[in-house]
């Protein structure tokens, strides 16, 4: 028999990320700009050992843009396969933060954030890689109809 420890040991490694799905009164969805990556993305990030994502959503909000958003329903799950630099699969949970009125309560976080904008779908599709634009779209979906989606991989 194998000790749990290496079987363990022995499983693949998945990387977990949790974001906030944050719009303002029309519709617009909050998105930021990293200064370690070239496109747009939603509040957000790795999920730390023992932390749930729900609970990492919630910090990392709080860390980057010093809002405390109520973490409400998963609206997508989408597992990414290895990207660019990042060598491991990935499974982002992206969360329903409700509404803000506008941007006025953001600080950023200066070391990690260059900005933040509140945009349609097609003004990210301008900002997003493909995948996350598919992201953003079917998040507006399963907020619009209370339920959650699951996204395979990108095409």
């Amino acid at each position: 028999m194998i000790p749990a420890d290496a079987f363990y040991a022995g499983l693949p490694k998945v990387v977990a990320a949790a974001a906030a799905f944050i719009t303002e009164l029309s519709g617009r969805v909050l998105l930021v700009k990293p200064t370690y990556r070239d496109h747009w993305g939603w509040p957000g990030g790795h999920v730390d050992e023992g932390e749930a994502p729900e609970e990492a959503c919630r910090r990392e909000v709080l860390e980057e843009l010093a809002l405390r958003p109520d973490v409400g329903r998963l609206l997508v799950v989408q597992w990414v396969p290895p990207l660019d630099d990042r060598p491991v699969p990935l499974v982002n949970f992206l969360f329903d933060c409700g509404t803000v009125t506008d941007g006025s309560g953001v600080a950023l976080q200066a070391e990690e954030l260059e900005g933040f904008g509140f945009f349609t779908a097609d003004e990210a599709a301008s900002l997003m890689p493909p995948h996350l634009v598919v992201r953003l779209v079917t998040a507006q979906q399963a907020r619009a109809a209370r339920t959650t989606r699951y996204l395979g991989p990108p095409a």
